[in-house]
């Protein structure tokens, strides 16, 4: 028998493949070693780079997106004439053998040529300026629960067991008692009047709890947490101001977005961490051209921050359905099958950090009674448990807010009336189809 050959239709004939490194890039024009050519990662290197892809008539790259060392070689080509798609790294894992940077760049150039990769969701320039402030402003946060922790290990050190009369050692009772307390004062009695009217416990406990062993050591380093702690709170406040600039600087753009108006959400909860100077109501409303993300229930300042500042204004329209965005998310079961059997459906691992907003609204919903999400919450987890519910939960309102922001309509959730018609129908459906299954067997038994 004469051999076949399998040809493959090449879709991008003009095509090259970058293997990117912190100290260099291997770039791949072709499938021939003397087609592959090593560049630094300096600006000069980075246009030279560019000079040689259009020198070779390169229409399209492909390139990994290795840490942050891809930025400013990917910022470089998109300002040019070439077509740039990023890739995952596990979309591109080598055919098995040595592995070295020549064959790595030469392999991606194929996959690209042959059309088999597919380029990763990137937001436009106005949104990662905004997702750079607010991903900044996460880390600062970090930084005080971190400086708080500590504040309070050092606080149980001195024998002041301020957390456990006090709910938050960094609210206002704790902070007062805090400050006086580096400032030099061990009386219980007199730390005790520095209580706030809202706090639960009384005086008398309070002096009780705040009996000094006066270790100075544990004293200094309370002191410098403190200080720490008052930096970056300091910080985060110059970076809301920030925030509400670039946010106000989108906004003003457009005449359209600038002249919505919105009622105000007294019923949302405002904690430490939201933003102060900055009524994210309003400008969510006018961001989105008047889709109210705060009607869904569980959706919180930080749960909006996150959406706008990761998905930006257009970045659904890049999700043709609803179920291409929690696949995005990492929030739909990823099904392995094999014979005709599924083998696993296990929801893959992702840091994406709107899916972790989109978790915590969803723990979030678990605490509410009597809604449409609380109840589909309550109806998973007394099936499955908790965690099931959280992750079933945040898939759910992906899917809200995809039908929200792509179709443009807004949040109309079913009363229980309209869920218990809606049930019977669906029961009245079953019920007819079995009748018909039995009628169809009736009519082929032939009478003895």
């Amino acid at each position: 028998m004469e051999k076949r050959k399998l040809k493959m239709e090449i879709i991008n004939p003009n095509a090259a493949g970058i293997d990117i490194g912190s100290r260099s890039h291997f770039v791949a024009i072709n499938q021939e070693h003397s087609d592959v050519r090593e560049f630094g990662v300096y600006v000069q290197d980075t246009k030279e780079l560019l000079k040689w892809l259009l020198d070779n008539d390169v229409k399209t790259v492909a390139m990994e997106s290795t840490g942050s060392y891809w930025q400013n070689l990917y910022a470089e080509l998109q300002d040019s004439t070439i077509d740039v798609i990023l890739i995952n790294g596990k979309f591109t894992k080598n055919i098995k053998g040595k592995k070295t940077d020549v064959l790595d760049c030469m392999w991606i150039q194929k996959l690209h040529t042959l059309g088999l990769l597919s380029g990763s969701f990137l937001p436009d320039l106005q949104t990662e300026y905004l997702r750079t402030l607010v991903r900044h402003r996460g880390n600062l946060i970090e930084t005080t629960s971190q400086a708080s922790n500590r504040m309070s290990q050092n606080m149980r050190l001195m024998n002041l067991r301020l957390d456990v009369v006090v709910k938050d050692i960094v609210g206002l009772t704790g902070l007062r008692i805090i400050n006086e307390i580096c400032n030099g004062e061990t009386n219980g009695e007199q730390l005790a009047k520095l209580r706030h009217g809202n706090c639960k416990k009384s005086e008398e406990e309070i002096a009780k709890a705040l009996q000094s062993n006066n270790r100075q050591d544990y004293l200094f380093v309370l002191k410098q947490e403190l200080r720490k702690y008052q930096d970056v709170q300091q910080l985060i406040m110059e970076c809301d101001v920030e925030i509400k600039r670039l946010l106000d600087e989108f906004i003003n753009q457009d005449h359209v977005k600038k002249s919505l108006c919105i009622d105000k959400k007294v019923h949302k909860r405002i904690n430490k961490n939201t933003p102060k100077n900055i009524d994210l109501n309003l400008i969510a409303y006018q961001y989105f051209d008047g889709i109210d993300l705060y009607a869904i229930e569980g959706f919180s300042h930080g749960t909006v921050l996150t959406l706008m500042s990761e998905l930006g204004e257009k970045g659904i329209l890049e999700f043709q359905n609803a179920q291409h965005f929690t696949s995005w998310l990492r929030l739909a079961p990823n099904n392995k099958i094999s014979g005709g059997r599924i083998l696993s459906s296990r929801t893959p691992k992702g840091s994406n950090r709107l899916k972790i907003a989109l978790r915590q609204a969803a723990n979030a919903i678990g605490n509410l009674k009597d809604t449409h999400l609380s109840n589909f919450f309550n109806r998973i987890a007394y099936r499955k448990g908790r965690a099931v519910a959280v992750s079933a939960t945040a898939r759910k309102l992906a899917t809200i807010l995809w039908s929200m922001l792509y179709k443009n309509q807004q949040y109309s959730p079913p009363t229980i009336y309209e869920y218990l018609d809606q049930k019977r129908k669906r029961k009245v459906i079953e019920l007819q189809k079995q009748i018909a299954n039995l009628d169809a067997r009736m009519s082929k038994i032939q009478p003895a």
